[in-house]
């Protein structure tokens, strides 16, 4: 059963369908995006968002779909991610740049 703010939908990142999705503030709430655009995620997708970058990242450079789709380091995993199943949820670690900042 889903959680009230996840539901089963198609990843606006990956282009899953039929996945469990969270919503993504684009722009870190943190970082003034309360009231931005918002895309609904597959869980992997999201977590591996905020397990490579900072929200200081995620506000400056990569606050769109387009762009993090355009990011090496997420291009590689969503390649991977659209040829697992959608029941499948991976462990996502923190990348060691990312600790260190």
């Amino acid at each position: 059963m889903a959680k009230k703010d996840q539901r089963i939908g198609t990843c606006e990142l990956c282009r899953r369908e039929e996945v469990l999705t969270t919503v993504h503030h684009l722009t870190p709430k943190e970082m003034g995006g309360t009231f931005e655009p918002t895309a609904n995620l597959c869980i992997p997708c999201h977590k591996q968002i905020h397990a490579l970058y900072t929200n200081d990242e995620l506000a400056i450079r990569l606050n769109t779909i387009d762009a993090l789709r355009k990011d090496e380091k997420m291009s590689s995993f969503i390649k991977w991610i659209r040829k697992q199943p959608s029941s499948k949820v991976p462990k996502i670690k923190k990348s060691n740049a990312r600790k260190q900042k």
